[in-house]
């Protein structure tokens, strides 16, 4: 009886891939649905559940620098985004990181709607009243006519829908210039911690109305060709120039280069650093923010004051956006086995921050002071 079962069943797998017909779909993952328990413990939202943003997170946490018991993690994502969170699932099963939960977004969303109430609206109130945090993570370029330019030839756009729910979020919990009447749904819980990495920290500017330039070298240092970047110094890279002329040389495609802290700012007054402290931080992006969106006032800048790489909401205190990356894992990994240009000898990026202090105290100082804000969280 059961090898008849299994037969019939593969008989009918069979018929439906002969016929082009579709096998049932497996549900959605919707862990935000039902109502919220209580008690319960903490939960953070991140956006854009890829395998390398939980395995960043996951070493955050088995580090103990992300430490915050009782934690859990949901990865929000729209089902038309282009990356394979199939290979997501496997990895938290795979790993046992149970933990990790998903919830995946159907509802329709498009670039004409996004600063508005739309389809996704309930989606976001649920997260505000559902979680203690939220983070957005790295990522390829926003489209430019969001936010009124056209397209540099320099721009990658790789992954619209991820753009246009992130985006969308943003301007739901912040509010925005795009409609100066809108209600930001973190007016009921001011004290929510939202943290921008990278791609997030940018998308945090144009969420509340704020501008790109398309890119650095060519915007701001007017520089056309790698060479004269290279003679720029690497205090004005902001990714490894060295890669594009040595390609076969595997050379890391960061680069390391130090901040300038405002001295009223997030990072001296919250976080016991001065404004001569000078932490070298990780860095890999080609954009930068151009004119500031809604609520924003600027925490650290390049050391030439030219590019904007913090910011921090005047409204909501516990939103921060950062143009670099803290949340690597390889910050923490102590083997020698990286270049930056082809005569270097392999180091590692935990020894570039230890060789640097305050550096390393000071990627660590985002996620205690990160940790923190999600425990105090009013509302849980």
């Amino acid at each position: 009886m059961i090898l008849k079962t299994i037969l019939n069943g593969l008989k009918t797998m069979g018929i439906c891939l002969a016929m082009g017909l579709a096998l049932p779909a497996q549900p959605l993952e919707r862990y935000l649905d039902p109502p919220r328990p209580a008690p319960d413990g903490i939960r953070l939202v991140v956006f854009n559940p890829t395998v390398y943003n939980i395995r960043c997170l996951a070493t955050l946490r088995s580090k103990g620098i992300l430490d915050v018991p009782g934690l859990t993690v949901v990865g929000v994502y729209h089902v038309k985004q282009t990356e394979n969170f199939e290979a997501s699932r496997k990895f938290i099963g795979d790993n046992s990181l149970g933990w990790f939960k998903l919830h995946a977004v159907s509802a329709e969303i498009s670039e004409p709607v996004l600063f508005k109430k739309n389809a996704c609206t309930p989606e976001f109130e649920a997260i505000v009243g559902k979680a203690d945090g939220v983070i957005f993570f790295g990522g390829s370029d926003i489209p430019p006519s969001i936010f009124g330019q056209k397209t540099d030839l320099l721009s990658e756009v790789e992954d619209p829908f991820r753009n246009y729910l992130e985006l969308s979020a943003i301007f739901h919990l912040l509010g925005g210039s795009q409609d100066a009447a809108s209600q930001a749904l973190l007016a009921s819980r001011p004290g929510f911690p939202v943290l921008g990495i990278c791609l997030g920290f940018q998308s945090l500017n144009v969420g509340t109305g704020g501008t790109l330039i398309q890119d650095i070298w060519t915007g701001i240092y007017r520089k056309f060709n790698v060479e004269d970047v290279i003679a720029l110094g690497p205090e004005q890279w902001h990714n490894n120039p060295y890669r594009r002329l040595f390609p076969l040389d595997k050379l890391m495609g960061y680069n390391f280069h130090s901040l300038q802290l405002k001295g009223r700012g997030k990072f001296t007054k919250d976080m016991g650093f001065k404004a001569a402290d000078h932490p070298r931080v990780l860095s890999s992006h080609h954009q930068a923010l151009g004119r500031l969106g809604s609520g924003w006032a600027i925490s650290a800048t390049s050391r030439d004051g030219k590019v904007v790489e913090a910011i921090e909401h005047t409204r909501f205190p516990h939103v921060l956006g950062v143009q670099f990356h803290p949340e690597h894992q390889l910050l923490w990994d102590v083997e020698p086995r990286f270049r930056q240009k082809p005569e270097d000898l392999p180091t590692s990026y935990h020894a570039i921050l230890a060789g640097t202090p305050p550096s390393l105290e000071f990627n660590k100082a985002i996620w205690k002071w990160f940790g923190e804000k999600l425990q105090a969280s009013p509302g849980r």
